[in-house]
């Protein structure tokens, strides 16, 4: 990712975030993508309201999905106002991800299909087509590492 897509990604990010910010009375310092080689973490909310996101994939490297780069968003806004994981937060998290939701900010679904990429598609933003109106399901939190019991392949 070049840093003129990373750019325009976080552009669109701070244009969300201040929406969902302004709807629930929430005060943020700045959004900034986090450095290219963390891979522990899709996101992180500091005390003095910076909020910072991966927006590469660990492994691949290539853009993440919008709408998983905006989940990471109202998470990370939710702990704005709870600064834990908490029943609070959750259900607050999940009051911002269904008006991101309803604001069509958050688009959830299946993945649109594959195109053969071209070279200037290669360096385009990523871009969410939804293919059928979701219906709404609470996130599940991704994992970076296989549990103890999951076998490793």
């Amino acid at each position: 990712m070049d840093r003129a897509t990373a750019r325009m990604i976080i552009e669109s990010l701070n244009r969300d975030a201040e929406k969902i910010a302004a709807r629930f009375g929430l005060r943020y310092q700045a959004i900034r993508s986090e450095r290219a080689n963390v891979k522990s973490r899709y996101g992180i909310c500091y005390s003095d309201g910076t909020i910072q996101i991966r927006l590469r994939h660990a492994v691949t490297g290539r853009p993440l999905r919008y709408s998983s780069l905006v989940n990471t968003l109202c998470h990370e806004l939710a702990h704005l106002r709870h600064f834990n994981h908490g029943p609070r937060f959750r259900d607050f998290y999940l009051q911002l991800l269904e008006y991101a939701r309803v604001q069509r900010i958050y688009r959830p679904g299946r993945p649109p299909a594959r195109v053969a990429a071209t070279p200037a598609d290669s360096t385009s933003a990523p871009r969410d087509v939804p293919t059928a109106p979701a219906k709404p399901v609470a996130p599940t939190q991704l994992s970076l590492f296989p549990a103890a019991s999951e076998p490793v392949a």
